[in-house]
């Protein structure tokens, strides 16, 4: 899986390879091992820390609650 971040406006594509998208297909979801659950948070630290650079003010400024909706496309 890979994250392709946008730098104009900070928004994250996440690719899946074709291996994982027939795992989450048959599977209907993803197990990760400790090794690539560390992995992926890791990416996931980074992708935070460097997202917020490309975010507007007004992204930037915005609060997220255990409630708030996220939307996908």
């Amino acid at each position: 899986m890979k994250f392709i971040q946008s730098k104009k406006d900070g928004s994250c594509f996440l690719e899946f390879s074709e291996e994982e998208r027939e795992i989450i297909k048959n599977k209907k979801g993803l197990f990760l091992s400790a090794a690539s659950l560390r992995h992926f948070t890791n990416n996931l630290v980074n992708l935070a820390a460097e997202l917020h650079k490309n975010f507007d003010e007004e992204t930037k400024n915005l609060t997220t609650y255990e409630t708030t909706k996220i939307e996908g496309k």
